[in-house]
């Protein structure tokens, strides 16, 4: 767990310095930089979603990802704890804190980086790709949160539950999270954060938190391929 751990301290520090620097910041100068930011994401996006390697069971995964997310109201979950986060938190009404929560949780969780080391952390000891994975996300937290705001910061929580469940359930994980799993999850994410990206354009309102469990359909198809 030292890795996930030194991974969250990274997004919590680098998010305290960003929301430093967007004191004082002209809205004009937000806002392009909101916009640069976004495109960005969209890059980090379809880098991820074009490493698929089974493109249909993506597609089911987002599908049947959907229907769970909706009967569940995820996104409706997510805003109502925003919301609250907000409410005793916000003080000069910045960006809604679940946008940048939402969007930061994404980014960090989905990926190679997260799951392989996650896994190497738990069953080797070896904290060396969530340390690489910790500078790259501290910096990154420094942009993120100098216009997303405090809602980056809590997203460290997010990373915390998920890199240091996949650590302590290494070992039972590490037949399932295979190389084709861990890249379909991947592509999936990859998908979810583009809609971030068309979100944080204000092209679309894509209900990104509904479609959550599209990650993890993968998981269960490797689960029913070993049992048939």
């Amino acid at each position: 767990m030292i890795g996930t751990f030194v991974n969250a301290a990274s997004i919590v520090v680098g998010s305290f310095v960003g929301t430093l620097f967007k004191i004082g910041i002209p809205d004009r100068i937000k806002s392009t930089v909101m916009q640069a930011i976004s495109l960005s994401v969209l890059i980090i996006g379809f880098d991820s979603a074009l490493k698929y390697k089974n493109l249909l069971l993506v597609i089911i995964s987002l599908t049947i990802g959907g229907i769970v997310g909706e009967l569940l109201e995820i996104e409706k979950k997510l805003n109502q704890f925003g919301d609250f986060l907000e409410r005793k938190l916000s003080r000069n009404g910045e960006n809604k804190i679940s946008d940048g929560f939402v969007t930061a949780s994404l980014i960090y969780c989905i990926g190679a980086m997260a799951i392989v080391g996650a896994l190497k952390d738990g069953l080797q000891g070896d904290h060396s790709i969530l340390f690489a994975k910790s500078m790259l996300d501290g910096i990154s937290s420094i942009i993120f949160a100098s216009t997303l705001g405090i809602g980056v910061m809590i997203s460290s929580i997010s990373v915390l539950l998920y890199q240091g469940s996949i650590t302590l359930c290494a070992s039972l994980l590490k037949d399932l999270l295979t190389t084709n799993v861990i890249a379909d999850m991947s592509a999936i994410g990859g998908v979810l954060i583009i809609g971030i990206s068309l979100n944080m354009l204000n092209l679309t309102k894509i209900k990104i938190g509904n479609l959550l469990p599209s990650i993890f359909i993968p998981i269960v198809y490797e689960i029913i391929l070993k049992a048939f």
